[in-house]
């Protein structure tokens, strides 16, 4: 099973930018997501990126902001997030799955997880 190792959260002010980085180990390339936490709320989907790099989708209140990329030389994806909101502040999730990702993943599509790691947006 792959190993996915998250970095890059930490605290910003309102309208700031953090990029996050998950790194896959192996050789294998997955479809990869981004998944989203806040205390007392539900897993919800960030973003996705295919194996190849070529389609993505967004949920609607990133759209515009956060931009998802990946070096598949590296195994790792990127999560750009600009203009960010207070209600962005949650523990995010990176995933990998084998198959063709899907315009609104839910968490159990995928069944390789990182450990997280937390932004906090301050207003």
């Amino acid at each position: 099973q792959v190993q996915l190792v998250e970095s890059g959260g930490g605290l910003v002010q309102a309208g700031g930018s953090l990029r996050l980085s998950c790194a896959a180990s192996g050789r294998t390339i997955y479809a990869m997501a981004w998944f989203r936490q806040a205390p007392g709320k539900e897993r919800e989907f960030v973003a996705t990126i295919s194996r190849g790099g070529a389609i993505t989708y967004y949920t609607d209140s990133v759209k515009g902001r956060f931009t998802i990329s990946r070096d598949n030389y590296k195994n790792t994806v990127y999560l750009q997030m600009s203009s960010l909101k207070p209600e962005d502040t949650a523990l995010y999730y990176c995933a990998a799955n084998l198959g063709l990702i899907t315009t609104t993943p839910r968490p159990t599509d995928f069944g390789s997880w990182g450990q997280g790691t937390q932004v906090t947006v301050s207003s």
